[in-house]
């Protein structure tokens, strides 16, 4: 009977966590295209397409972006108090305009030294975007 009750936790904490975790394959493993689900905010706007076309030695660029857009998103919550999804995952727009401006055409080392300031930016706003993001259930 013990062995019984442990193979059905087991099976139960398994699927929730492959739910939970579980990337886009289908039954014969191929990866799926579609839209990835999220625990939170699934109507993210699409990211810009040349981010998943750049060749790997400049996947730097895209860090880069990605940096700036999450830090430019946590500030408006910051500022504003709100975490909403439109607020959490704004459109790419204007950290695109901000990226193409500033960072386009920095050297990769340049934009190693970016993503550090961006991450130290960040880490000094986590907390309070965290505590505003928790208590409306969207962190």
């Amino acid at each position: 009977m013990r062995k019984i009750m442990m193979a059905a936790f087991a099976t139960l904490v398994a699927t929730s966590l492959e739910a939970q975790t579980a990337p886009q394959m289908t039954t014969d493993l191929t990866v799926t295209m579609d839209r990835q689900q999220y625990r939170i905010c699934n109507d993210r706007p699409v990211r810009p397409a040349w981010m998943d076309e750049v060749h790997p030695r400049e996947a730097y660029k895209v860090l880069t972006l990605m940096r700036l857009y999450e830090l430019r998103a946590w500030e408006e919550i910051r500022a504003s108090g709100q975490c909403e999804c439109d607020t959490r995952f704004p459109s790419w727009d204007a950290a695109s305009a901000e990226y193409a401006e500033r960072f386009e055409s920095n050297t990769q080392a340049e934009h190693t030294q970016s993503q550090l300031v961006l991450r130290r930016n960040q880490a000094e706003i986590a907390r309070a975007v965290q505590d505003i993001c928790e208590a409306q259930g969207n962190w």
